[in-house]
């Protein structure tokens, strides 16, 4: 539980392009999992809510800074 606070800190602390970046490679992870999941089996089919949910947040976190005007 001290591990996603302490992630979630790191992400706000990020600047915009990494925060897009960190997002679309997340959703990369996210794709090649759900199509794992189709194929063959998976160790930990909860992985899949964890990555939606950290995807959310990084969007919450970009969409916080394209309001402050900081997505230069």
């Amino acid at each position: 539980m001290a591990d996603s606070k302490s992630k979630k800190k790191n992400d706000k602390e990020l600047s915009y392009s990494e925060l897009v970046a960190k997002r679309d490679e997340l959703k990369k992870k996210y794709m090649d999992f759900r199509f794992k999941m189709v194929i063959s089996h998976v160790d930990n089919p909860m992985q899949k809510r964890t990555m939606r949910r950290e995807i959310a947040r990084l969007n919450t976190f970009i969409r916080q800074k394209e309001l402050a005007g900081e997505n230069q």
